[in-house]
Parts: C-alpha cells; sequence; structure tokens
C-alpha cells in the first residue's frame, strides 16, 4: 500500500530459515518501489488467534487514510484458519513501524458449513454505495473453489452474504484471491472501491492444485452481490493468467499517487532444498507491474512500472539486422547477467508458419512448447533471445515464439524454456518448458519482446504485456562476466531485428530514509 509518501510491501516470511514455516509479516519500505529499507516484522504470531502463524491477507485504507490490515491466523495444530486485523500504533508516522493487534480479534471465524482448514486470505476490502465494505476470502468445498463473500459496516462486525461472490466447481482449493475493478479505456488504475459505467471487474485466484494463477474478466452485479465472467471467458484452469511461468500468490494494490495499479508476485525457487537450505534464503518478489485493461477488453496487459528503468545504463542497440535460418547474433557490450532487453521482430509474410497440428492441445502451450523448442526447426521460428548463455551454448534460456497457422487463423506460441539453462542436475532441480500462446494481431507482421535478466530470474513480456513468463534458472557456467547474450533465428523463413536495445542493470541501493 502506500501511505504518507511511502510504499509499504509485507510479505510473508520465515525469519529463523530458509524452508516454509514460522510465518510473519515481514514489512519493507520504499519511496520509489525499487530502493528498499526491511523494518522489523510488522505482525508475528502472539496471541491465542494466531499462536501457529500470521498468513496472507490485505491492507485497506480506510476514509480519512487510516490503514488496517486483515490477515488469517492460524489457532491450532490442526490448521484452524480465522480472519484478523491489525491497525498502526501511531497513524502519525510514515513507515508504520509498530502494529497493534485488538483483543476482539478475530474479527471472522468459519461458520459450520465452511472448511476451517481453507479459509484464508482476506481481500483489499471495497465500499459499496449502500454504505457496507465488502471482502472475499478463499475457500473450496467438495472441489469447488470460492470466493466467500462477507459484509460490514463498520469494518469490525462482519456477516456472511447468502452465496459466495463467485464458485467454479472442478477447480480445487482457491488461494490468494483478489477482486478489483479495471477501466474499460485508458492505463490508469481505479480504487477497489471504484465502481459505474465503463468499468469491468478481474477477479484472480490462485489455484493450489496447480500452484499457477488464473483470471476472469467480467462484470460485477451489485444487487446480488455477484460476478459473472464475460461471455468466451474461461473459467478454470485452461483460462488466462498474469504470468505462465513461476508466479504465485499475487497481491496488487491501487497507487492514488500515480493512480496505477501494480502488482506484486512471489516465485519460489526452482533449484532443490539442499541448495536453498545452502545459500540461506528461498523466493523472491518479482519486479512490481502495472496492470490494465487491452483495449480489446478481452485480457489485461501487465508490464515492468517505469521506475525500474533508473536502474538501467551501458546502452547498446542494434537495428535492421537480418537473421536466416540458423543464424545467430551476440548482444555485446553490456553485463548480461543483470540486464534488460527489448527486441521487436519483423518478419516479410507468414506463409512459412507451420500448420497447427488439431491433435493438439490448444490450452497447453507449456506442453507444445516442450515438443517443439528453441532448437527444433520450424517455419517462421522459432526465434527470439538466448539468456544467461555460457560461450560455447552448454547453457542458455531461449525466450521465443513460434507461430503456426490454424484453420482460420495464425497461432502465437512463447516460450521461456529452462531445460538447458543449467548443466546442475541436482535432484530437486526443476527445469520447465514454460509458455504461453499470444493474442495478437499479426497485420503489421512484428512481434516484441521486452526481457528483465538478473542472475537466477528471467521475466519476459510478450508484445507489451499481452503474455508474461517468468522462469527460475541457476546456470553452473554463465555466471557474471561468464554470461552471454544472443539473438537467433531457427526458422526456415528469415526474420529481421528491427530494433534491439539492451542496458546493463545497476543494483538498487539502500533506501536512505
Amino acid at each position: 500500500m502506500y501511505y504518507k509518501g511511502y510504499y509499504h510491501l509485507f510479505y510473508q516470511y520465515n525469519p529463523n530459515g530458509s524452508v516454509w514455516g514460522n510465518i510473519v509479516w515481514a514489512h519493507s519500505v520504499s519511496r520509489d518501489l525499487v530502493n528498499w529499507k526491511r523494518l522489523d516484522a510488522a505482525i508475528y504470531p502472539s496471541q491465542h488467534f494466531d499462536k501457529y502463524g500470521c498468513w496472507s491477507g490485505s491492507a485497506t485504507v480506510l476514509p480519512g487514510g487510516k490503514p488496517i490490515i486483515l490477515y488469517t491466523g492460524i489457532t491450532d495444530e490442526h490448521n484452524t484458519q480465522v480472519q484478523n486485523y491489525a491497525i498502526p500504533a501511531n497513524l502519525s508516522d510514515p513507515l508504520l513501524t509498530e502494529w497493534v493487534k485488538p483483543k476482539n480479534n478475530p474479527l471472522i471465524v468459519a461458520d459450520k458449513w465452511i472448511n476451517k482448514t481453507a479459509f484464508r486470505d482476506p481481500t483489499t476490502a471495497w465500499l459499496g454505495r449502500d454504505g457496507l465494505w465488502r471482502i472475499t476470502i478463499s475457500g473450496v468445498a467438495m472441489q469447488t473453489g470460492i470466493a466467500h463473500l462477507y459484509k460490514s459496516r463498520d469494518f469490525l462486525h462482519w456477516v456472511k452474504a447468502k452465496h459466495p461472490l463467485h464458485a467454479v466447481a472442478g477447480t480445487g482449493n482457491w488461494e490468494c484471491p483478489e477482486f478489483f475493478p479495471v477501466a474499460q479505456s485508458g492505463n490508469n488504475g481505479l480504487d477497489t472501491s471504484v465502481m459505474g459505467p465503463k468499468i469491468k471487474h478481474v477477479l484472480k485466484i490462485s489455484l493450489d492444485d496447480t500452484r499457477y494463477e488464473y483470471y476472469t474478466i467480467g462484470t460485477y452485479y451489485t444487487i446480488p452481490d455477484r460476478y459473472v465472467p464475460d461471455k468466451g471467458m474461461i473459467d478454470n484452469r485452461n483460462g488466462l493468467r498474469y504470468d505462465y511461468g513461476n508466479f504465485y500468490a499475487s497481491k496488487s494494490f491501487f497507487d492514488p499517487s500515480t493512480h496505477r495499479r501494480i502488482v506484486w508476485a512471489w516465485a519460489n525457487e526452482s533449484d532443490s532444498v539442499n541448495d536453498d537450505v545452502n545459500k540461506g534464503w528461498s523466493g523472491i518478489q518479482l519486479i512490481p507491474r502495472t496492470i490494465s485493461l487491452d483495449p480489446n477488453g478481452k485480457q489485461l496487459l501487465l508490464w515492468p512500472i517505469k521506475e525500474i528503468e533508473t536502474l538501467r545504463a551501458n546502452k547498446v542497440e542494434l537495428n535492421d539486422k537480418k537473421l536466416a535460418k540458423g543464424e545467430m547474433v551476440e548482444i555485446k557490450g553490456i553485463t548480461v547477467a543483470q540486464a534488460d532487453v527489448e527486441v521487436t521482430f519483423s518478419f516479410d509474410s507468414l506463409d512459412e508458419a507451420e500448420p497447427f497440428d488439431p491433435s493438439w492441445d490448444g490450452y497447453n502451450a507449456q506442453k507444445l512448447c516442450g515438443q517443439k523448442g528453441s532448437t527444433v526447426q520450424g517455419g517462421l521460428g522459432p526465434f527470439g533471445i538466448l539468456a544467461l548463455a555460457s560461450k560455447n551454448l552448454e547453457e542458455y534460456t531461449p525466450i521465443f515464439f513460434r507461430i503456426f497457422k490454424a484453420q482460420d487463423k495464425h497461432i502465437v506460441l512463447m516460450c521461456s524454456d529452462a531445460t538447458r539453462s543449467s548443466l546442475n542436475n541436482e535432484d530437486g532441480a526443476y527445469k520447465p518448458s514454460f509458455a504461453g500462446f499470444v493474442n495478437v494481431d499479426l497485420t503489421q507482421k512484428k512481434l516484441s519482446l521486452r526481457s528483465l535478466i538478473d542472475h537466477s530470474v528471467v521475466e519476459s513480456f510478450g508484445v507489451q504485456g499481452k503474455t508474461c513468463i517468468t522462469s527460475r534458472v541457476y546456470p553452473a557456467l554463465a555466471i557474471g562476466d561468464e554470461a552471454h547474450l544472443f539473438a537467433f533465428n531457427n526458422g526456415t523463413q528469415s526474420i529481421t531485428i528491427d530494433n534491439l536495445k539492451a542496458w546493463t542493470m545497476n543494483k538498487p541501493e539502500h533506501m536512505n530514509q
């Protein structure tokens, strides 16, 4: 949240080790979302209503600029979950260094119809026209994922609504739900309580079964308090995602200082638990991203916040470079282990696009990427970049496009393939071929790609954020100055790098108060 000139990030953290457990709410602050100062934990187990853990939740800024946190407390060894609140000890302190858990906790306890061990992660609240605050809390019943709905007039006494905000059979346990409005025109974000014409709503859930996140865009009917996805939205694990890679438990907030909605997400490690223990830490927050509605109204666009560009240095550029089949060009002059790369590819025609086999699963881009990797010659593609590559390509992480021709349209596949990212094959290492399809108009015969590369993480954004993929990779050779960056084409049809810009990314500094 944003409060008195500071951004506040609260995150699940184990202060006693690099594996899950002993969960507290860690707290960091920043003036610019780039340079951060770590503070003492804001909330930690201390009362009967959170003795066994302080799990996820959300912050809401009440009228008058008063922040309040709702969070899930674990009350016993049976994993019983309740919803608690905490308030600042001193509202005049812009850093909000001390939080108080009032004695009237818990605020919300599961009734007999609710699974008490899957009742968590309260959302940021929104204020209805009837003067009632509303939140959703995730849950499950007989494999039906549920967004429970609760209402309150004073933010202290909450009543469960007669029906959920939304529920979907066969999706399993929901976690970290998000419900917020998006404008149908322009890029500005909206406060969670905004309603009215030319506004759609987004419901995002994190699926415990798959460890991926999914969202739909739809209409919030305020009188019956129901959310209905738009016609054509896929409301299950084949649906749209913020990110098709290592990206989970995301939370967004409205930034009133810049009128943006900004989303954070957690990326866990993909190496072994032993590696995590040895290095003494596990899990990162990804680069904050803005969220806006695509002008087509059918999906969201996610893009790195503008402030991250303040870290750019040592720019190199490449223009009008043609790559024939099998050609590759190295991008030199920057530190590619920590870089920001933007590139636009173009092609003369779509004639060489290979047929999309009707037997392929049109929803499973990851499986298709595993079959059609960066070294499998195609027609139009694969083309893209090789990040964190060793000099002789023993290791590399390709981020690339491949274009197929279906019966009545072209299908664009985007991949971030970690299968060859490291020579380290220790048991427990996870090196998947992450992928997503890109809903893009190819009339201009161009595709753009941006990748933020940071040692063990590659965050990629296809076509201005239509499809995003995050990979965690751990090269053994391509480390520091030994890492290389290439652009490549392994399709029979030539492609052109219209423009490639790349920057070394400086390390953020510890925030000066």
